[in-house]
């Protein structure tokens, strides 16, 4: 029974470590809570780690009350994103080739331990456009519910090795 508490906790705090990679942008409160948070609508930013000058923008549920203070209830998977180019950007091959579509670009812990809401992306190569995909899913059970955000580059950047691009 101690061993599982260890890894329950050992679980959080990478879950807490890989979701550090967000920066909190903004929220607001939806639902007065009596006792513990309000439930919100978080607005969190995150650069894609391969892509440079691409950042996407997701706003999610988070569930308040009492469980919600301790971090221990389960958020929706209600989550929309927008993903826009900030920067000169720089295609890498693996990415052109179409060798990483599907990538898990960004991961958000949305319960204790066994649901997260993820992003992952593709590159539309005939349309020279970066497709993000925002879903929520859970070991057994998963979510239909998603959004999509797409980025619109040159056609230059299609080719071997990348060119890069400015705003």
């Amino acid at each position: 029974m101690h061993i599982k508490r260890i890894v329950a906790a050992g679980c959080a705090l990478l879950l807490a470590a890989i979701a550090a990679q967000a920066e909190e942008i903004g929220q607001v409160s939806t639902t007065f809570k009596f006792l513990g948070a309000n439930d919100k609508i978080m607005i969190e930013a995150f650069d894609d780690p391969d892509i440079s000058g691409a950042t996407c923008y997701v706003s999610r549920a988070k569930t308040g009350g009492v469980k919600g203070s301790f971090g221990v209830a389960e958020d929706t998977s209600d989550a929309s994103i927008s993903c826009r180019q900030t920067g000169p950007i720089t295609l890498p091959e693996s990415i052109a080739s179409g060798k990483d579509d599907g990538k898990e670009v960004f991961k958000k812990s949305t319960s204790l331990l066994f649901k997260k809401m993820q992003v992952v992306r593709f590159f539309d190569k005939k349309r020279s456009t970066l497709v993000y995909l925002t879903y929520s899913d859970r070991i057994i059970e998963g979510s239909p519910k998603n959004s999509i955000s797409t980025i619109v580059l040159p056609q230059a950047l299609q080719g071997k090795g990348a060119t890069a691009l400015g705003n």
